[in-house]
């Protein structure tokens, strides 16, 4: 279970403040952020999808306007940041189609969200958000360009170049989870919908378990065999993980394999746009820095990376692990809040 933040007081926070608000499948996540990135309230709500998104951008003020009433410090907070899954309409400010809550598409969330809080609201696709709170204060501090890739149920992405968010013509940029590594007509297709060849379809927590899956049914033996024939949640990233830990070679296959792809998506990533500064986010990290199979991830995407680019890019170029966790997507969103209440 996901850890709520550590809470810096108001009586040690610097104004003004910023509301952030993550909305997901599941969850949605509310943080009051002061000037400088410390979180100085925070609520997870459920999201209830079948409800609807008007019943719950109702509660999100709700929950908001309590905050607000027992700090007494309305006056300082100068703009809200909303970031959601997409697609999105970023001129609009609305969400189009996202897979994930079917029951909110072609919803004016921006203008609805802004309209309840009397406040400008800054509207970013949700990887992007978590994209930018890295930026802000997590790996990519001090980096004016940096590209963040959230390993997840899917691949998202965030681009950053020269300090500012390649949101794109069509609200399409920096989704580096459908750039093609596999052109070839039999390439995997993802497992939740994606595009055929693409490369959540082979770097993603899904891609991860329809590969395991399959090579079990082919086979295989592995300290995972029990789980193939049970139901859907048993088989997951997190058990090719533990697996792994245990020395299975089946899991170890299956991850370093992932790093392989993910290094080849990188480096097509960095010969556009050139980052140098690369962070892997989202829940499959297989342990993230501090653990061996971590460690051996993160090495085999750098060697890939490294076959295949120039050296003098090679050198610039620097990958490692998102800090910010689950909280990148909220202090991302109150982040290009204050980006944008600083630069209007």
């Amino acid at each position: 279970m996901a850890q709520n933040p550590d809470l810096t007081a108001i009586s040690d926070a610097k104004a003004p403040y910023y509301w952030g608000i993550d909305v997901g499948g599941t969850g949605i996540k509310i943080g009051l952020v002061d000037d400088v990135g410390n979180t100085l309230a925070f609520e997870s709500l459920p999201t209830r999808e079948s409800e609807g998104a008007t019943a719950a951008m109702q509660r999100v003020a709700a929950v908001i306007n309590d905050f607000e009433e027992q700090f007494d410090i309305s006056d300082q907070i100068r703009r809200v940041g909303l970031g959601a899954p997409g697609p999105i309409d970023l001129p609009r400010g609305y969400l189009v189609a996202p897979p994930q809550l079917p029951s909110w598409w072609d919803f004016p969330i921006r203008d609805f969200v802004s309209k309840m809080l009397e406040r400008p609201v800054s509207f970013l696709n949700d990887a992007n958000a978590a994209a930018f709170g890295e930026h802000w204060i997590g790996t990519g501090k001090g980096a004016a360009s940096m590209l963040l890739l959230t390993l997840g149920t899917g691949v998202g992405a965030g681009i950053i170049l020269e300090d500012r968010m390649v949101n794109g013509v069509n609200s399409f940029g920096s989704e580096c989870g459908h750039i093609l590594v596999d052109p070839s007509p039999t390439a995997r297709l993802c497992a939740w919908g994606g595009g055929r060849g693409q490369l959540e379809a082979y770097a993603s927590a899904s891609a991860v378990v329809q590969r395991t899956r399959r090579l079990l049914t082919d086979g295989r033996t592995s300290l995972m065999s029990g789980h193939l024939h049970g139901n859907d949640t048993e088989l997951t990233a997190k058990r090719v993980y533990e697996a792994a830990l245990e020395s299975d070679e089946l899991a170890l296959e299956i991850i370093d394999e992932t790093a392989k792809w993910l290094g080849i998506g990188i480096t097509s990533i960095v010969h556009t746009v050139d980052p140098g500064t690369i962070v892997l986010g989202g829940a499959m990290n297989f342990g993230g820095a501090d653990c061996p199979i971590g460690q051996r991830f993160l090495q085999r995407v750098t060697n890939e990376f490294k076959q295949r680019t120039f050296e003098n890019v090679f050198n610039g170029t620097t990958i490692g692990f998102a800090t910010l966790g689950a909280d990148a997507g909220y202090l991302g969103a109150a982040g290009y809040a204050r980006n944008e209440s600083h630069t209007n």
